[in-house]
This record gives structure tokens, sequence and C-alpha cells, in this order.
């Protein structure tokens, strides 16, 4: 009976991706039939692209609440949202006035370095330090010293540079190309890889790394693993669509209450479900006017009366 509930949970959430992602074809500067080129051009890469970003800010945010044990854990904690903006922010002030083709290219290119950059020094530390309380400060603690290099760059960067880097900054799921999908794609298949293999180990770890010890998990091997998948998928994630907020922190929470359990086999594919549409309404939202809004903000739209629902239902 429990079985045959998760199924028709789980076919709900696909039925409900499947018509928002036909809803997302439809809008862009007015609903209607698209012509080919517009649909294989602009929307269908564009509907990819919050199908896949959604999914990796919602599986990353599964794990870093799971590893943080704290229900308001977000991918963009661990730094790598910082990272990729100071690479951002560099680009911006060297490709400003470079042609539109190439500045696109070098923006995500290094903000993806930024990226990398941001995930390879919060997996070192994480492979040295013991508690996930100081883990979680580290994270903290660089995402604001990348940040804060970032505000000194835009000081002594031109108007083109700074409109360049604050039109990245505001977060669109549109004109990423194929190129740029395969990267996301080949991202969240690593990362979902990595969580699969750590999955059982994340249920023993919301009770605590000694009980996850005393059951048999190691507990470095979870960490290093789920680090590793998180800073891979935010930071694709945020070199090519900026960075994206709310759906890591939203979507799990979602999933849970959807699918009445936290049993990382259940909830790893429901929040991932779950993120995929809260992009799509998000992408939807924004290009539903005659004048096309960021991203980031109408996710936060959707997402911070979510949030303020589960805080006030749950008494997180």
């Amino acid at each position: 009976m429990a079985s045959q509930q998760e199924t028709v949970k789980r076919g709900t959430l696909i039925l409900m991706l499947l018509l928002l992602a036909g809803l997302d074809l439809l809008v862009g500067s007015g609903f209607g039939l698209p012509s080919p080129v517009i649909l294989w051009k602009l929307r269908f890469p564009r509907m990819l692209t919050a199908i896949i970003a959604g999914s990796s800010l919602a599986l990353a945010g599964v794990q870093m609440q799971a590893l943080f044990r704290n229900p308001l854990a977000d991918p963009h904690i661990m730094g790598v949202s910082g990272g990729a903006g100071l690479g951002a922010a560099i680009a911006a002030l060297t490709l400003g006035s470079a042609s539109a083709a190439l500045t696109g290219f070098g923006l995500a290119g290094a903000a993806f370095l930024g990226a990398v950059l941001g995930g390879a020094i919060i997996v070192a530390v994480s492979a040295r330090v013991k508690s996930t309380g100081t883990l979680l400060l580290c994270g903290v603690m660089l995402g604001f010293v990348f940040s804060a290099l970032s505000s000194v760059l835009q000081y002594s960067a031109g108007e083109e540079s700074l409109k360049l880097f604050y039109s990245w900054l505001s977060g669109s799921f549109s004109a990423v190309p194929y190129s740029g999908l395969a990267i996301m794609g080949g991202a969240l298949l690593v990362g979902f890889s990595l969580s699969a293999s750590c999955r059982r180990g994340l249920d023993t770890v919301l009770f605590g790394d000694d009980f996850a010890a005393f059951s048999g998990a190691s507990v470095h091997r979870i960490r290093l693993a789920t680090m590793l998948g998180c800073a891979l998928m935010t930071g694709a994630v945020t070199a090519f669509c900026g960075p994206v907020g709310f759906v890591g922190i939203v979507a799990p929470h979602v999933a849970r209450r959807v699918l009445g359990t936290s049993a990382h086999r259940q909830v790893i594919p429901g929040a991932m479900l779950c993120g995929s549409c809260l992009a799509l309404c998000g992408d939807i939202l924004s290009h539903a006017g005659p004048t096309p809004l960021p991203v980031g903000s109408t996710l936060a739209i959707i997402g911070i009366p979510l949030i303020l629902v589960l805080l006030w239902r749950s008494r997180l």
C-alpha cells in the first residue's frame, strides 16, 4: 500500500514537471505557439536549463541539510557561489568592452573557475576538519571573503563591466548554449552518482556523526563525497545561470512534505523533481510579462513565502 502511494506521489510530481515544461515552452514575449527556430534555439535550451539547474540545486540542498543537520542549509553556504561571483567580477572587469560572444563565454568560464576554486578549498578543509559546525563556519567565512574581494573589484570597474556583472548576478536561465547544458548535465550526473553512493550514510548522519560512525558509516567519506558533488553541481549552475537561490532550501522540504518521509531513497529523486518544478515556475513567471524579469527575483518571490510557511508549520 505504501509503495503504491509513493508511486502515485512520484507520478504526480513527474506529471507536474511535464506540464510546467510544456508551459515554459509557450512563454516568451507573450503566450503562443513559437516557431521551430525560436523553440529550438531559445525556449527549449531555456527549459532544459531550468530543469537541470533546479535538479542540481535541490540535490545539493538535500545533502547539505542532511550533512549539517540544518533545515535551512543551502548549497551556496559552501563558498562556491562566492567563488563564482569573484570569477565573474574579474571577467567582467577585463572583458567588459569585448564582443558579446567572447564576454558571455569568458564570464561563464571565469565564474566556473572561481566556483571550482571555492569548491576545492572547502573540499580540502572537509578532509581535515572533523566538526560539521566548523566546516559550516569555514564555508560561510569563505563566502564572505570572496564577496568582499568582488566588492573591491567593482569599485574599479567601468560602467560596461558593472552592467555585465550585475546582469549575471541577477540570474537567468536564458542564453545558455548546448555546450553549457552538457557541462551542467555532466556535473549533475557526477553529483547524483556520488549522492547515490552515500544515500544510506546520509540517513544515519541525520542522527549525528557519532551514531553514523557507530552504525558503520564512514562519516569522513560521506562528507568528502557530498561536498565534492555539491561543489561541482552548484559551481556549474552558478557559472551559467548566476547565483540562483531558494531552490536548494525549499525543494527538499517540499519533497519531504509531499512524500511523507525523510529517507533519502525517496527524498533525493523527489527533491530533484520539486527543484525542477520550482525553477520552471520561476522561469515562467520571469517571462510572463512584456519585459523579462531576473529569475533570481522571481524565485525569491516564490521561495520566500514557501520558506515562511514551512517555518510556521514545522516550527523549525
